[in-house]
C-alpha cells in the first residue's frame, strides 16, 4: 500500500495521456468531500461540501475546502457531479460558484433542487444538468455514466468516470440496502458490468470499514419508533438531518398511525422537508403536517416536532430548546428522539444537549439506548462484497478518518486487490493513473478554509488560538501612558480582567514589576511603544504565571505623549 510522506512536494506535470485525481477534502475527516480529476488539460469536480467545526474552532460556523489550488484554473472546470444532497458533500457549492456563477452542476433530481435552494439564498442561478442512473454525458473531455447507489438520502449516485487514461469509479456515500424504503437499490448489476469493462481506479466510501458485517435495514426503525410512540405521553420532538429523508418519511408513518400532527422546525428542515414532498420523495398524508403555531390549539399527547439539532449544534433547535433558549419550552414527560448518527468529535456537544433536556423532564430516546438510527454506509462485509464485484485493479479508500482509509484498504486487499495497488491518501495528495497504475505524485495546499459569518478564509489558525486562549484563561488588559522623550509613566498603570479569574484588586503586587520594567527601558534608551508593551506583556506573564498557574491572553496598550 502506498501512502503519502510529510516531505512530498509540488507534483510534477501531468504526463500526456495520465489521469489526476486531487481529493481537497474528505480523506482523514468525516465531512468536506471535494475530489479534482484532470486530463488533457480540463477539470471535473466530484461533490464539494463543508465540515462542521468543533469545539476547538470557536465562532466558527462552516469549513470549506481549499479552492487554492484550483482557482487559477476555474476556467478548466467543465463541471461539478454532486453524488448526493447532503451539506456534507454540496455545502461547499456556494463558495465555490461565488469566484466562477456558471460552472456547471449535474446531479440527480432531488440533490439539484436542495442546491439551487441553497444557491437562491447566496443570489446564484446556477446552470444544471439533471441525471438519473442509467444516463451517460459527455462532459468536457470525462464520459460520465451514473450508477444507482442507496444511501440515507433518496437519489443518490455514484460515477463511473471515463477516460483514455482509464475509468474511475466513484462511489459517493452508499450502503447495500436490500429492502429500502423507496425500493431503489444500490445497482450490483452495474457495478459487475463496469467491473468486467474493467475498473481502473475506484475511490470507495470507507466510512464502515471497520464495523463488521452488514448495515442494518432502515426499514428497522420503523418498529422501534412505533414503541416510542405507543408509550410517549406528552409531545414527541425528533432531531434528525434536515435531508434525512427516509427517516422523516418514518416519522410521518409513525405520526399518522397513532393520531399526531407534525410540525417542521428550523429553515433548512422546512425548506428540504417541503423540496422532497413537493418532488414526489416525501409522501405526506393530507393534513399531518401543520404550521408550528397550529400546535398551541392541539393537545400534547396530538402533537410531533421534527428540528435540527441532532449533533449538538449550539445554534440548532434542539439545543436552544435544551438552554431554555427557544419558544418551544421542554416540560416532563416530553419524550425527545435523536434519530441520527454521532460524528466523530461531537460527542461532547451531543450528550451536553441529552443531559439538558433530561434535566427539564424529558425521555430521551438516542442511539446509545435504542435502534432509532442506522447508517447510510456500507459496513465490511457489503464493501468485501462490492470489491468482489467490480474487482479494480487500484484502490482509493476516501470519506473517512484514517482509521477507516486503512480498514478499507485492508479489505481491498483481502479481496485480492495488489496491495501496491492500494493508494491511502489524505487531503491535497496528488494520484496520477498512468499505464494502468495509481501513484501518489506530490500534493498540494488543502487546509481548513473557516467561514464566519459573513467572513470566508479571514479566520486563520492563529485566531483559533487567540479565540480558545481568550475562551479557557479569559484576557488581562494594561493600559500605560508613557512620557514620549523620557520614556517614564505619567499615568497609569490601569489593569482590567475580564474571565481570567483574578480580582482586580490582586494586581496592586504587580504595579511595581510594570514600573520597574518600563524605569529599566527609560534607562537603557527603549522608548519604541511596542517594544514597552511586550516589557509589559513579560512582567504581567510572568507575574500571573508564578502566582495562578494560568495563561491568559495579556493586552498592553501603550500611548505615548
Amino acid at each position: 500500500m502506498s501512502h503519502p510522506h510529510p516531505e512530498l512536494g509540488p507534483p510534477p506535470a501531468l504526463p500526456e495521456g495520465g489521469l489526476r485525481v486531487t481529493p481537497l477534502g474528505g480523506l482523514g475527516e468525516i465531512g468536506r468531500n471535494m475530489t479534482v480529476f484532470e486530463y488533457g488539460g480540463r477539470l471535473l469536480v466530484v461533490d464539494c461540501g463543508v465540515l462542521f467545526p468543533e469545539e476547538e474552532q470557536p465562532g466558527v460556523d462552516l469549513i470549506l475546502p481549499d479552492f487554492t489550488s484550483v482557482r487559477d484554473r476555474l476556467d478548466d472546470i467543465d463541471g461539478i457531479v454532486l453524488t448526493h444532497g447532503h451539506e456534507d458533500h454540496i455545502g461547499g457549492v456556494p463558495y465555490l460558484l461565488r469566484e466562477k456563477p456558471d460552472i456547471p452542476l449535474i446531479g440527480s433530481k432531488l440533490t439539484l433542487a436542495l442546491i439551487e435552494a441553497k444557491l437562491q439564498e447566496h443570489r446564484i442561478r446556477p446552470y444544471t444538468l439533471e441525471v438519473a442512473e442509467g444516463h451517460r454525458e459527455r462532459v468536457g473531455p470525462f464520459d460520465c455514466e451514473f450508477v444507482a447507489v442507496n444511501h440515507s438520502i433518496p437519489d443518490a449516485l455514484a460515477v463511473a468516470i471515463r477516460t483514455p487514461a482509464g475509468m474511475v469509479v466513484h462511489t459517493g456515500d452508499f450502503k447495500m440496502d436490500q429492502l429500502p424504503l423507496d425500493r431503489r437499490l444500490t445497482d450490483l448489476p452495474a457495478f459487475a458490468r463496469l467491473g468486467e469493462e474493467g475498473i481502473d481506479l475506484l475511490l470507495s466510501d470507507s466510512t464502515n470499514a471497520e464495523v463488521p458485517g452488514f448495515t442494518p435495514h432502515e426499514r428497522d426503525i420503523s418498529q422501534v419508533l412505533r414503541q416510542v410512540f405507543a408509550g410517549a405521553q406528552k409531545r414527541i420532538i425528533v432531531a434528525s438531518f434536515a435531508s434525512h429523508v427516509h427517516r422523516i418519511q418514518q416519522i410521518l408513518d409513525a405520526a399518522h398511525e397513532y393520531g399526531r400532527r407534525v410540525a417542521f422546525v428550523g429553515r433548512s428542515m422546512v425548506r428540504n422537508m417541503g423540496i422532497a414532498r413537493d418532488l414526489g420523495y416525501l409522501r405526506v398524508p393530507a393534513g399531518l403536517v401543520v404550521d408550528v403555531k397550529a400546535l398551541d390549539d392541539l393537545p400534547d399527547d396530538e402533537v410531533v416536532l421534527v428540528c435540527t439539532g441532532s449533533q449538538g449544534e449550539p445554534m440548532a433547535a434542539l439545543s436552544r430548546m435544551a438552554n431554555r433558549d427557544h419558544q418551544i419550552r421542554i416540560v416532563p414527560g416530553d419524550t425527545v428522539i435523536l434519530a441520527s448518527s454521532l460524528i466523530p468529535g461531537n460527542e461532547n456537544a451531543v450528550y451536553r444537549v441529552i443531559n439538558g433536556l433530561t434535566r427539564w423532564g424529558a425521555n430521551v430516546v438516542h442511539k446509545g439506548n435504542a435502534k432509532v438510527h442506522v447508517s447510510g454506509h456500507a459496513s465490511a462485509g457489503e464493501l468485501l462484497y462490492f470489491y468482489n464485484i467490480c474487482r479494480p485493479r487500484n484502490l482509493m479508500p476516501v470519506h473517512g478518518e484514517w482509521r477507516h482509509l486503512r480498514a478499507n484498504a485492508e479489505l481491498g486487499a483481502l479481496t485480492g486487490v495488489p496491495k501496491d495497488h492500494i493508494v491511502i491518501a489524505e487531503d491535497g495528495v496528488v494520484v496520477d493513473l498512468v499505464d494502468g497504475r495509481a501513484k501518489i505524485v506530490g500534493k498540494v495546499q488543502a487546509g481548513y478554509v473557516y467561514v464566519d459569518g459573513l467572513s470566508v478564509g479571514d479566520v486563520t489558525e492563529t485566531s483559533l488560538k487567540d479565540r480558545r486562549i481568550l475562551g479557557e484563561e479569559g484576557i488581562i488588559s494594561v493600559f500605560v501612558v508613557v512620557d514620549s522623550s523620557t520614556g517614564k509613566i505619567t499615568g497609569g498603570p490601569h489593569i482590567q480582567s475580564r474571565g481570567s479569574g483574578i480580582d482586580d484588586s490582586d494586581f496592586e503586587s504587580v504595579l511595581p514589576k510594570i514600573d520597574e520594567a518600563l524605569a529599566k527601558a527609560a534607562q537603557d534608551g527603549v522608548s519604541e511603544p511596542h517594544q514597552l508593551q511586550q516589557l509589559i506583556r513579560r512582567a504581567v506573564g510572568r507575574w500571573v504565571s508564578d502566582n495562578y498557574r494560568r495563561r491568559p491572553m495579556i493586552l498592553p496598550v501603550v500611548v505615548e505623549v
